[in-house]
Order: structure tokens, then sequence, then C-alpha cells
């Protein structure tokens, strides 16, 4: 009789050589526990996704609640499903003005691919300007955003018209041109390990795309949903998009995503063809429940006014003379390390010591930290802790070789 892990490697398709192959028996809170009852202080929260923690108690509550209702109806945008309608209510009065017309889908790639779809067929034009080290998901056309070659060219061909510039270079907006329908990147890059745009970037990217009538389109699957500090990153910066991208926490632990635009840029998916854009499990009511009572939650709770203090709390007890940099924003942070190699062990080391973590696509020399916001500051302490010890376990190892 095969065990359960297995099977797990021979029926569930793997795209890594080395799962983690943690087997979880319940999570609660900031923690996960094992079948073997090994309590895991969770550091990465399902790569940005738990940001109030695992199974918090309203949205298991909420998600009960319309259980007893009902579950999938219709395809999405046919039924007035009230789950969607309060969700977008709430995340449109938290918005600009003009971010008040919500696409509700499975996922941020959904959420990408619909976007380039409407930028399209708003400016009715097709190239799209990226930015290199970038993630927007592994969907085809999301892929052909991507931004960086070894994740790209395997599945070649890929999108025609796209352009990647370098993140941060203001002299390279000068390619944004009339025929540019669409500029999307993070306003956080999160996968080449936290990097933070200069203002003066964002500014006269916002300006390029005005002058050639290019919508901007702002990608917050990981820093949206409180992480930043902000409801939004784009909310700290100062330069609002005109479609905004989210996922990941916005379900509350479901899967859900959402592009956002404004309504008369998202007419123009009604009508030549009529049903634009469509998804059959999109703004699914159970998710959107459990999305509605997160947000709700998130805002009324306090967790985002205690980011930046937080945050500073990780800057303080992280240093180490093996840390080169703690890049962060909110509660997304990255240490870097002198090698990949280096950070693999340490973040192997803090398996050992029950604290989960991980590295980014594009900067594998970078640990990850991306707590629930609901950390403690005495769990935070217990965390640092941990990764302190692991440096110092890595560099023994390193020293005996």
């Amino acid at each position: 009789m095969l065990t359960e892990r297995q099977l797990f490697l021979n029926l569930i398709a793997q795209t890594s050589t080395a799962p983690m192959l943690l087997e979880p028996e319940y999570a609660e809170g900031v923690y996960v526990y094992d079948k073997k009852g090994i309590r895991y202080l969770d550091l990465i929260a399902g790569i940005s996704v738990g940001n109030l923690g695992h199974r918090h108690p309203k949205v298991v509550d909420a998600i009960k609640k319309q259980v007893d209702k009902y579950l999938h109806l219709m395809v999405y945008g046919e039924y007035v499903q009230s789950p969607q309608v309060q969700l977008a209510q709430l995340l449109s009065h938290h918005l600009p003005p003009h971010l008040n017309s919500i696409y509700f889908t499975n996922s941020g790639a959904e959420a990408t691919e619909g976007a380039m779809k409407l930028a399209k067929r708003y400016t009715g034009k097709f190239e799209i300007v990226c930015f290199n080290k970038s993630y927007h998901g592994s969907t085809q056309g999301a892929l052909s955003l991507m931004g960086d070659e070894y994740f790209r060219n395997s599945f070649r061909p890929l999108l025609p018209g796209i352009i990647h510039l370098d993140y941060n270079d203001i002299h390279s907006l000068d390619v944004i041109s009339d025929k540019t329908a669409c500029v999307i990147l993070e306003p956080i890059q999160a996968e080449s390990g936290v990097v933070v745009p200069d203002l003066s970037f964002l500014i006269q990217l916002q300006r390029q795309c005005e002058t050639h009538k290019a919508l901007l389109i702002f990608d917050e699957a990981q820093t949206g949903m409180g992480r930043s500090g902000e409801l939004f990153a784009f909310q700290k910066l100062g330069v609002t998009p005109d479609i905004l991208l989210t996922a990941k926490a916005l379900g509350g632990g479901l899967p859900l995503g959402a592009f956002i635009s404004s309504n008369e840029i998202m007419s123009s998916l009604t009508h030549e063809p009529v049903l634009g854009h469509l998804t059959t499990f999109g703004g699914n009511p159970l998710s959107c429940a459990a999305g509605l009572a997160a947000l709700q939650a998130l805002l009324e709770e306090g967790w985002i006014k205690q980011v930046e203090k937080k945050e500073k709390l990780f800057h303080k007890l992280l240093k180490h003379p093996r840390v080169k940099m703690v890049r962060s924003c909110g509660l997304l942070m990255a240490l870097e390390f002198e090698s990949e190699a280096f950070n693999k062990r340490v973040i192997e080391e803090c398996w050992k010591l029950e604290l989960i973590t991980d590295w980014f696509l594009f900067a594998p020399n970078y640990l990850r930290i991306a707590p629930p916001l609901i950390i403690t500051e005495d769990e935070i302490e217990i965390a640092c802790s941990i990764i302190i010890q692991a440096i110092e376990k890595a560099t023994l190892e390193i020293k005996s070789i």
C-alpha cells in the first residue's frame, strides 16, 4: 500500500524536483500543524494569500453561511449574486472613484489575461510594454509578459507585440508610443526580491501613458489587501493606475482575483463582441463571501495600521553579518545573502527549526518573509531568532566542508 506522500508524488503533477513535502493536518492563525503534530510558524502565508492568517473565524463563519444558501448558479455576470455585489461595493468604496467596475476572476493570472484583453479592446492597439524581473502569472498571455527569459524560453512562440524594459529605468520609457495599448507593472516588484520604484520613474511612466493614450496597469496580486501598509501599494506611492489587478489575499484563503477599472473602460467588453470576456467560476459566491468577510476584518480589526511597526521590528531583529541587505515594503520582505546556495541552506535550516520560509523566482539569493499580517510582536521575535539560528547553522556547515 502506497503512502499518501508516495501517491502525491505519483499522481499530483510535479513542477519541481524538490517539493517541500510538508503534510499539513491543520492550520490556524500563523501556524501550520503537520500529521506528526509538529507546529510550524508560517512566514510566507501561502505566498501572500493568508493576510489574516489561516482560518480566520469571520471568514470561516461567512463560508459556512454561504454554503447553506447556494454555491455555483450561473456563468459570471448573469445573476445578481449578493456576495459579488457586496464585495465589489466595499472594495470600490476604498479605491479612487474611477476604479469602480470590478470583474472577478479565479486567480491573478486570469486577472492579467482579462486586463490585457481589456486594454487591447478599449484602445484598439495591441502593443504591450512590461518589465524585466516581473511576474504576472504563468498562463500563455501572462507568461509572455514574464520578465525572465529562463522561464519564458521553453514555451515559445509567445504573444507578439510585447516589449520588455528595465524596471526603474526612466530613460527607457521613451519606447512607449502611440502604438502602445498598455503598460503593465508591479508597483512593488515582488519576485525580484521586493524592489521599490523611484517615484520619478512612476510619475514619468504615468505621463508617458497619458501622452500616448496607453492604459497603465498595476499588478497588486502580492502587494494588495494591506500587505504594504495600505490597502494597495499604489496608495502609498501616489500614482494611480487605469486598471488594477488583485488576487491572492483577496479571497481570504479561497481562489479569487479581479481586474478593476472604470465603467467607461470596462463597458468596452459588452459589445463587438458581446460577452467580450467570460469566466464560469470567476466571482464564485463562496469565494466572494470569504473575500467580503476577509476585507471587512482587515479594515475593522486594524491590521493594516500595524504593518509599519511590525516591518520595523523585523528590520531591527534581522541584523547579521551574513545578511547583506533587507528590502521591504510593509510585510513583504527580502533578506539578501551572498548566494543562492547559502540562501537555500538557510531556508532548509529554518524548516528544520519549524519555520516556513522560501525564496524568490528572480532573486534566488533572497529569503522571502511575507507573514500573515496578524503576526504578533512576540511571534516576530521568535521568527527572527530562528532565522538567525538558521544563518549560524548554515555558516557552520559551509566552514566544515
